[in-house]
């Protein structure tokens, strides 16, 4: 076993090197957890969206998430979130979740139309407009005020907003 002395000519200085490796050791683990969290985290349909110019939007937690594409059979497919609903059961899950709202609140006479959720809709650029359109009939029969589209921002529009 040999160990080095050194030179012996007295220099003496303390090291002053810092020991990055527990540092890259830490973040590569951070990139690794978050490379696998984030497909976990963002769960939607695959969808084409129409590109239009961009517009922040606030999503507020009771909001409703709405995709809807288009069958190979040419039928509608509505989803909430990600579970597939059909018309009628879209209405009662709609009515439903104001109901629970609305309850949370303590009734309408404590709620203002922007504390009631909106239903945000997410179509595919190739679905026909009966399958929006209805389900924006459904969505407002339900008694949702607000019905808005999310869409795809085409990549030149986006402008950067200074506070």
């Amino acid at each position: 076993m040999a160990i080095s002395a050194g030179s012996g000519g007295g220099d003496d200085k303390p090291m002053s090197d810092i020991n990055t490796t527990p540092l890259v050791d830490v973040m590569l683990v951070l990139l690794i957890i978050f490379l696998i969290a984030v497909p976990v985290v963002v769960q939607t349909i695959e969808l084409n969206l129409p590109k239009v110019p961009f517009e922040p939007t606030t999503t507020k937690p009771e909001n409703v998430s709405l995709s809807i594409n288009s069958a190979p059979d040419g039928s509608c497919q509505v989803y909430w979130n990600l579970t597939q609903v059909k018309s009628d059961e879209l209405l009662k899950r709609a009515v439903a979740k104001l109901k629970s709202d609305i309850e949370k609140a303590g009734g309408i006479q404590n709620m203002t139309a922007e504390d009631l959720p909106e239903a945000h809709i997410r179509a595919d650029i190739n679905t026909p407009w009966r399958c929006v359109g209805g389900t924006i009939y459904t969505m407002q029969l339900a008694g949702f005020p607000k019905v808005g589209f999310i869409s795809q921002p085409d990549p030149g529009s986006i402008r950067v907003q200074r506070l």
